[in-house]
């Protein structure tokens, strides 16, 4: 309550992306001041019945904090505090780059939806990879993705650069090639570019594991929800046969379909997240699900913005959940909420 009369007011008054990097300095008093730590003990709940063992990881809770919010590793600490049971950084790439020209990321406000144009801005992944810190007790997913001016043709190397930094320093990576921001990027979901590029992480990855003596890290493929149900059969065909660990359903999307097109930005380019996408995610979840031939992690993302959105996403077919927008409208008292209706539900 406190979040939305008195944060948010203050925050909404400020450009989008200002009120982005305003919460991240705000985050880095209250943990200096042990107030994440406090908030983590006084709000966050926590139960056995919560936790969730998957992919060879254990899980404190189901929720995680989706890409694109620490995209350079700087506050996982702090967004655990308040209450993600796991955290997931990036997009990142080789190169440190800008991103598209702002202004970039808009809000919504009547739909609770965000637009964004980013690019995959970044400091690069040498930069995450020193913020990050192995000895920790939640968990890290590395999202990576190729440089805009990395040509398609070559896009692998730009992957196989950022698995090989990032194997040491996280649990699990998320493939993304599914951002409408970057030109061309999304031609790496069709069938045979995809099957190569997973292939080859997939391989990459299991030498890696056993040079550097550790388990080998899962790899999950991040869709967009702009795919027919052809190509998600396709989707689910590569997965399996690449016998990655999952997929991560879903990114933004380029329809504008269900929002109010009067509405201030309501026009502007990039994917669109927040409410408006919920009930496709939560479509392309259950598709997968109803497909799938083999067992594999599918990891719920999209519009989850109360208690009963999220339930909606794993009675679909979700092992977890991510939020990304859901925080930037309802505060990191979402989480909570979530938690105690899903302790109430295993009890």
């Amino acid at each position: 309550m406190m979040y939305r009369i008195l944060t948010r007011y203050f925050l909404f008054q400020l450009d989008a992306e200002r009120a982005h990097y305003t919460t991240f300095f705000l985050l880095k008093i209250f943990s200096l001041l042990g107030l994440s730590k406090l908030y983590n003990a006084l709000f966050v709940p926590k139960s056995p019945v919560l936790e969730k063992n998957l992919m060879g990881l254990k899980f404190s809770n189901p929720i995680g904090l989706a890409a694109g919010m620490d995209k350079n590793a700087e506050l996982c600490q702090s967004f655990h505090d308040v209450g993600f049971g796991f955290v997931e950084i990036g997009t990142l790439t080789p190169k440190p780059q800008a991103g598209n020209p702002k202004k970039r990321l808009f809000r919504l406000l009547s739909d609770e939806g965000i637009i964004n144009r980013m690019g995959f801005n970044n400091e690069g992944v040498e930069k995450a990879v020193r913020h990050l810190q192995k000895n920790r007790n939640f968990i890290v997913g590395g999202n990576i993705g190729k440089n805009k001016i990395t040509p398609n043709e070559n896009a692998l190397e730009d992957y196989l650069i950022c698995l090989r930094a990032l194997y040491n320093v996280v649990d699990y990576f998320v493939v993304n090639v599914s951002s409408p921001n970057t030109p061309g990027l999304r031609e790496l979901q069709e069938k045979e570019p995809l099957t190569r590029l997973l292939g080859n992480l997939k391989a990459e990855g299991n030498t890696l594991a056993k040079s550097l003596k550790v388990s080998e890290k899962p790899i999950l493929l991040k869709l967009a929800p702009d795919l027919s149900d052809a190509q998600l059969m396709d989707i689910i065909e590569i997965v399996e046969s690449t016998d990655i660990a999952g997929i991560i359903a879903t990114n933004t999307t380029i329809s504008r379909e269900g929002i109010d097109l009067s509405q201030k930005y309501a026009n502007e380019s990039g994917g669109l997240s927040g409410r408006p996408l919920c009930d496709r995610s939560t479509e392309v979840i259950k598709f997968i699900s109803t497909h799938k031939r083999k067992a594999f992690v599918i990891v719920g993302v999209g519009g989850i913005h109360s208690a009963e959105s999220a339930l909606e996403k794993l009675r679909a077919g979700a092992d977890l959940i991510q939020i990304y927008s859901g925080l930037v409208y309802e505060g990191p008292g979402l989480i909570s909420s979530i938690l105690k209706e899903l302790k109430k539900e295993s009890m």
